[in-house]
């Protein structure tokens, strides 16, 4: 390859990062393509890593997004271990945290997010865990101790996705959420209630309004401090707060950020020599019809294509709509849509068989759907909603009622 060639830099190595790079050849990039990444590991899934990977079902090997050879097929190099510590955008060049200055042609922002931290006394403890990485999945799971004491500080999907592992590989765990509910910012009063009877079947205690406000132990964790005079007893500690989108590069270099990278539909920032990908942008989605922020896999990776048709002069407009999910026991939710600004919920099949849809209406527009182990209405839901197809409440809520059958017939 000629050193002539235009030079394309991707920060961030995970899944925008990973789709991007690999997307770009297949766009017709014929320059050099240079991935960064903080992490010393190969592009990895991370939804895994609090389930098959945390419970030893699935070694790291087996999580990588994409074997060496794709990468090597696609003349793609990673810089690992790395961190970018600035961006000279006059002078279009990088420099790394160990000095090393690269020039770009085209650069590519797929920064992604980071843990929210709790900032309480203990909060450095030995035994106190966050899990967003490899290495902290790597990190719980050895300090796991099967009869011993787990306490979960967050109930949103991140929390109790873990301490379902963590019930499963032989802990007591207690589930701790500020809010009335666990998982109240993004679902329905119905799921809340569904998933904490699913939590206390197994043996899961969940604890709302309850805030840690101190962690105590000598050298290691021993106990959390709550609100209404609540002492618990722990043997570990994992953190699932949230997170923060890495903006603070696009911030220096004087990008618009709002809560993420500001966007247009092609992925393309302010810069037309830069784009950005994956959890760190916030970008327009026709289909919802607002600008949003997305933690998705589905929508790194769907970003990253578009993103790639952009720096090759391409124009694929990214309007997906979002999906998510996740596993708890043997329960798999699969989530279409975005529920925000519904103002009722329609139920369909029986939470008592953990068999259900739970979907979201605004008026008469049906906006998401909630599926537990409801594979097949998952996939018909994906396409009400994206094609905003008009069925009542009551059909919805009508087991009987063939939903397949209302929709349009296809072209």
């Amino acid at each position: 390859m000629s050193t002539n060639q235009p030079t394309c830099i991707i920060i961030g190595a995970s899944h925008a990062g990973s789709q991007l790079a690999t997307s770009l050849r297949k766009e017709g990039w014929e320059g050099r393509i240079v991935v960064i990444g903080d992490e010393v590991h190969m592009p990895y899934h991370r939804p895994p890593l609090s389930k098959a990977l945390l419970m030893g079902e699935k070694e790291p090997n087996q999580i990588e997004l994409m074997k060496a050879t794709v990468y090597e097929k696609a003349n793609v190099e990673f810089m690992l271990g790395v961190h970018v510590s600035s961006v000279d955008r006059t002078k279009k060049q990088i420099t790394l945290d160990n000095g090393e200055v690269l020039a770009y042609d085209k650069l590519a922002l797929c920064t992604g997010a980071r843990v929210r931290r709790l900032d309480i006394p203990g909060k450095d403890l030995k035994g106190v865990f966050y899990l967003r990485t490899l290495a902290d999945a790597q990190a719980i799971q050895a300090a796991v101790k099967p009869g011993g004491k787990a306490v979960i500080v967050g109930g949103g999907y991140i929390g109790l996705e873990t301490a379902a592992s963590l019930h499963k590989l032989g802990m007591k765990v207690t589930v701790l959420e500020m809010m009335h509910r666990i998982l109240e910012r993004v679902t329905a009063p119905e799921l809340s209630l569904y998933y904490n009877g699913l939590h206390n079947r197994h043996g899961v205690e969940i604890l709302t309004q309850a805030q840690a406000l101190a962690l105590e132990g000598t050298d290691h964790v021993e106990r959390v401090v709550c609100n209404h005079d609540r002492v618990l007893d722990a043997d570990l500690v994992v953190i699932g707060i949230g997170v923060i989108p890495n903006t603070e590069l696009a911030e220096a270099i004087g990008l618009p950020v709002d809560n993420g990278v500001v966007v247009d539909e092609f992925a393309q920032t302010a810069d037309p020599d830069i784009v950005a990908a994956g959890d760190c942008t916030n970008h327009p989605n026709d289909l919802l019809g607002f600008r949003l922020r997305l933690e998705s896999v589905p929508n790194a990776m769907e970003q990253a294509k578009t993103a790639a048709a952009t720096l090759c002069g391409g124009k694929k407009g990214h309007h997906s709509l979002p999906w998510f999910w996740s596993d708890q026991y043997h329960a798999k939710l699969q989530i279409a849509g975005f529920n925000r600004g519904y103002d009722r919920v329609v139920l369909r099949g029986e939470t008592e068989k953990d068999q259900f849809v739970a979907w979201y209406l605004k008026g008469d527009e049906i906006l998401a759907a909630d599926c537990i182990n409801s594979g097949k209405e998952f996939m018909l839901a994906k396409r009400i909603i994206a094609e905003k197809v008009k069925i009542s409440a009551e059909q919805l809520a009508d087991p009987s009622v063939d939903l397949a059958a209302l929709l349009p017939a296809r072209a």
